[in-house]
């Protein structure tokens, strides 16, 4: 038997059937007042919204929207678990409920501790249908230390049974193991830590865990080194876990079986819970140096774009060689979990809709997407083909679940004025010890920031900075300790950038000099429209006399130094119209007093390297470029409903809104590639829009558009244009023919 203590601990755990009485332990409700569970079901894109439902009398059922408030919201969701309401939904905005309708002209003043304690016509008493289900949205924060595992059992006292927390504790031997994947599944119950049961432990089981823990899949584990681990007393806790293996994490789980507590006997034919988890290829522990085995990496079908931080972004699927996105209709928890798992995340936080991480460019391959949960990838799961008319205003994105892989402690902002800026510190080894130091400026730029502001979780780099005397830092991190970094933009941490080794070089130092950032959880994303260039393509013959403006600005051959006023210049002319698909406006980096005016064209160049236009030939070698020295930025037209903020006249400001486009007419000046000494023959024609990465983007690798280009020596042709990778391959044949015969 255990020792009364523990008895009366736990009957204390299930006497705590309310919401909030984690805070209220000793308080209690009226008598009479009757028990219900709640939960958020429905048509959900994240799990702290949905329709109420509401478990009464060993049934589920619906709340009616009439006298619904603010206040009935608030009280539901603290029954949850969170802080607060958000908004509330009527007209089953999250889809029809099917069962009773348990509550109707619901009165709260907003201080109940459960909706049963909010004045109502009574249970089962309603005149509503289900097309008046009320839905609510809580904050996404949650009530300090509450957790429990809801769509429980009948068993009315296992009703809202609480867990404060969940954990993952490695043996001794693994604590060291980043990330951690294996160890001993326990839940904090009464302010204790507690072991599981594994009598009815499933794989489902483990599934959930893992996926609530950032990683795509389970598997077995050693059980002799677990047998020969755990000598400690057992403390268990005192229910089973059903999962289906759906849930986003385990508080979505049943209970199972409630366990009978005979102290270190409570299971005599088990072992605590154990899970082991796989992590996805990017997390996966590094290995010892030596050669390992080749892998042939496949061509992922799936990818996100768009997003802030490791494991988001809008969802872009592979199809006859070409990105297009996933319409949010229908889009969900279930399909988005498919994602996170085929990238290598874990289960999915939020299934995003109304395009909220950006607007991608192109065609929408999928449209009212179905998943059980359990497909490999997306393209398995069932999408409606014929269903048309989605605009990317509909683009679906996916938050996942992580690893822990502690990035954010080996990186730290120092002397800003917010948490989004300072100096960068980076903790490295110094003489055997863990020291900070700053990272030294030469070569820093956009791309290397931008690693920083995700390694730290701080979405995307605003700027970067090569002096930082302005904000002082930690004087006993002044010295450099990081030089010569260049990144790629893809890594997800700083260290994984080349750089230096042991041997530093950098001339001017840290502390005044070193490398600084400032993050933005939002950022543009310029798109060029690939169609219009397409269309307004071709070739002009123009005098050299009337060329002299762009001559100044560098926009022709170099060979055009030496033409006479009376020759004449071909030009390759074609429009182009410049989209920002992203969360912000795209502005220039430079400030209003260092814009450059040209006396020439009568305007301010705010950017001193704004697009590249490039001619190459199918080997990738330049043999013509036109070069748009700076651009005069403004917002030439926006989508319905969006007014334009940025005119280049009179000094105004630059800039392109979100949701509007700057548009370059052919025929002006500059906007073209001199191609009078290009002999005839097939080439690519390139266009490169924020080359220099001057500005911080969402997203760079749409900000390429390449085109085949026949020149016969008289006319030219430019066809099949397209936007960042085009990959012309078959390898995704047999998947879409068999998605698109479900």
């Amino acid at each position: 038997m255990p020792p009364p203590c523990s008895l009366l601990c736990h009957l204390a755990t299930l006497l705590c059937v309310w919401a909030l009485c984690q805070a209220q332990l000793d308080t209690k409700l009226p008598p009479g007042t009757p028990i219900i569970q709640l939960r958020l079901a429905g048509d959900k894109h994240k799990h702290y919204e949905g329709r109420v439902e509401v478990y009464y009398n060993g049934e589920w059922g619906t709340v009616c929207d009439d006298d619904f408030s603010i206040h009935a919201a608030n009280v539901v969701c603290r029954e949850l678990g969170y802080v607060e309401a958000v908004s509330w939904s009527p007209s089953s905005k999250y889809g029809k409920g099917e069962g009773r309708i348990w509550l109707d002209n619901v009165h709260c003043s907003g201080l109940e501790r459960t909706l049963a304690q909010c004045e109502s016509n009574g249970f089962g008493v309603s005149d509503c249908k289900h097309s008046e289900d009320v839905g609510v949205v809580c904050s996404q924060r949650r009530i300090a230390g509450f957790k429990f595992i809801s769509t429980l059992t009948n068993n009315v006292e296992s009703l809202n049974v609480q867990v404060e927390d969940v954990r993952i504790r490695a043996i001794s031997s693994q604590r060291k193991r980043v990330p951690m994947t294996e160890g001993y599944l326990e839940v904090k119950d009464g302010g204790k830590w507690r072991q599981i049961c594994d009598l009815e432990w499933t794989q489902m089981n483990s599934r959930v865990i893992c996926g609530m823990y950032g990683f795509p899949g389970e598997k077995r584990y050693n059980t002799k080194v677990y047998n020969f681990a755990w000598r400690r007393k057992k403390n268990y806790w005192g229910f089973g876990v059903n999962c289906t293996g759906n849930e986003a994490s385990l508080h979505g789980c049943k209970l199972g079986h409630k366990v009978e507590l005979r102290g270190n006997a409570t299971c005599e034919k088990g072992l605590p819970v154990v899970v082991n988890c796989v992590p996805g290829r990017a997390f996966a522990p590094s290995h010892a140096q030596g050669f390992s085995k080749a892998y042939r990496v496949e061509q992922p079908l799936v990818r996100l774009r768009g997003g802030a931080n490791i494991g988001e972004g809008r969802v872009e699927v592979l199809k006859n060689g070409e990105w297009g996105t996933v319409c949010d209709d229908s889009w969900n928890l279930e399909a988005a979990t498919v994602v996170c798992r085929e990238l290598g995340f874990g289960s999915a936080k939020e299934a995003l809709a109304g395009g909220k991480l950006g607007q991608g460019m192109g065609p929408v391959h999928m449209n009212e997407v179905k998943c059980s949960g359990f497909e490999k990838s997306l393209t398995e799961c069932y999408f409606n083909r014929d269903a048309l008319g989605c605009s990317h205003e509909e683009d679906a994105a996916v938050r996942c679940n992580v690893p822990a892989m502690g990035f954010q402690n080996r990186l730290r902002l120092s002397g800003g004025r917010n948490p989004f800026e300072g100096r960068v510190e980076v903790l490295a080894e110094k003489n055997g010890s863990l020291v900070w130091g700053t990272v030294c400026s030469d070569s820093w730029g956009t791309i290397e920031a931008t690693v920083v502001c995700r390694q730290l979780g701080l979405g995307f780099a605003n700027n970067a900075f090569q002096e930082t005397w302005y904000w002082p830092g930690d004087v006993s991190a002044d010295d450099v300790v990081m030089s010569g970094v260049r990144c790629s933009g893809t890594e997800m941490t700083l260290a994984q950038c080349l750089h230096h080794g042991k041997h530093l070089d950098c001339p001017r130092g840290g502390g005044r000099f070193a490398a600084g950032v400032s993050c933005s959880e939002t950022a543009p994303d310029l798109v060029l429209n690939a169609q219009v260039v397409e269309h307004t393509t071709y070739l002009e013959d123009r005098p050299m006399y009337i060329l002299q403006c762009a001559n100044e600005e560098h926009c022709l051959s170099s060979s055009a130094a030496a033409a006479t006023s009376s020759s004449y210049r071909r030009l390759l002319r074609f429009s182009s119209q410049i989209h920002n698909n992203g969360l912000t406006d795209f502005r220039p980096r430079a400030a209003h007093n260092s814009w450059i005016w040209h006396e020439c064209h009568r305007h301010y160049h705010s950017m001193e390297v704004f697009t590249h236009y490039d001619l190459l030939s199918l080997n990738g070698t330049k043999v013509a470029e036109g070069h748009k020295a700076s651009f005069c930025l403004e917002d030439t037209q926006c989508e319905e409903g969006i007014e334009k903020r940025y005119e280049c006249a009179n000094f105004g400001q630059q800039g392109i809104t979100v949701g509007c486009w700057d548009t370059y007419r052919h025929d002006i000046d500059c906007q073209w590639i001199d191609v009078t000494d290009v002999v005839p023959g097939d080439y690519i024609f390139q266009v490169v829009i924020n080359p220099n990465f001057e500005v911080a983007e969402s997203d760079y690798t749409n900000n390429v558009m390449k085109c085949r280009c026949r020149y016969d020596g008289h006319r030219i042709w430019m066809y099949n244009c397209y936007i960042g990778e085009r990959l012309e391959i078959t390898a995704t044949f047999d998947y879409w023919s068999n998605a698109l015969n479900r």
